[in-house]
């Protein structure tokens, strides 16, 4: 069932693969033209030629979101090729450092932190202004289910995911008059690249991946792509601010 759309411009960032390639195909099933945001160029030249093999429209751009002049190039560039962006999955981000907090680095926290706060942070500065000229839009920022509780050997990625639902939750409240809804989904395990070199090469640490969903597996990165398309769509017009679990129950034990 479609979820009518109003847009017609969808931008993801962290598009290359994962969770952001099955929402950049999700965006385009649904006859959206997609922007394809990646710093990996050949995986997100991929992600847009397997939309435009399924009949749909999609235009790869190259971006550092840690770089403010190249996210407000991209911005600039996704608005040439399109006139506006309507929805954006801001999702670029790295994985967790596992270890404990004493024994982090300082290159681990400003990668962390320049990804997957300095990079939605950069991102919304320069969606909302455009947003703001078209009479509205919706963002989607990736969280997880680390920015909702405490998340051993992972502090400093559990800290950016605390930010990132401060940045969207402060973002809606500023913009939600001007008809710009901000959102955040947060994941547990899904099935993902990053997964797999987390879990995959033990299976002990698989196993007990999916044993800490009550609904007995990881998450599919569909299900993640679902999700996001719900909060951008009409049926979410009254919700903005919000945090989405899509744990397993994780979250509920």
């Amino acid at each position: 069932m479609g979820m009518a759309f109003s847009g017609q411009v969808a931008l993801v960032t962290g598009a290359a693969a994962g969770i952001g390639r099955a929402t950049a195909q999700a965006f385009a099933a649904e006859g959206l033209h997609v922007v394809v945001v990646d710093l990996d160029a050949q995986g997100g030249e991929a992600t847009a030629a397997l939309i435009r093999e399924a009949g749909g429209e999609a235009r790869f751009l190259r971006c550092d979101v840690t770089v403010e002049a190249e996210v407000r190039a991209m911005m600039d560039q996704a608005v040439t090729l399109y006139g506006r962006v309507d929805y954006a999955f801001n999702n670029a981000g790295i994985e967790i450092e596992n270890s404990r907090l004493a024994e982090g680095t300082e290159a681990q926290f400003d990668a962390i932190m320049g990804v997957n706060v300095k990079g939605v942070w950069l991102c919304m500065k320069y969606q909302l202004p455009v947003m703001l000229a078209q009479g509205g839009g919706a963002i989607v920022n990736t969280a997880s289910v680390a920015g909702v509780g405490a998340a051993p050997k992972m502090s400093i990625y559990a800290a950016s995911k605390h930010a990132v639902i401060g940045l969207t939750q402060s973002a809606a409240i500023e913009y939600a008059k001007k008809r710009i809804r901000v959102n955040a989904v947060c994941p547990a395990v899904i099935d993902t690249d990053m997964y797999r070199r987390a879990y995959e090469a033990d299976p002990r640490k698989a196993e007990f991946a999916a044993a800490m969903h009550p609904v007995g597996r990881v998450g599919k990165v569909e299900e993640v792509a679902s999700a996001v398309l719900y909060l951008c769509s009409d049926g979410a017009a009254f919700t903005t601010g919000h945090s989405l679990l899509v744990d397993g129950g994780a979250t509920a034990i």
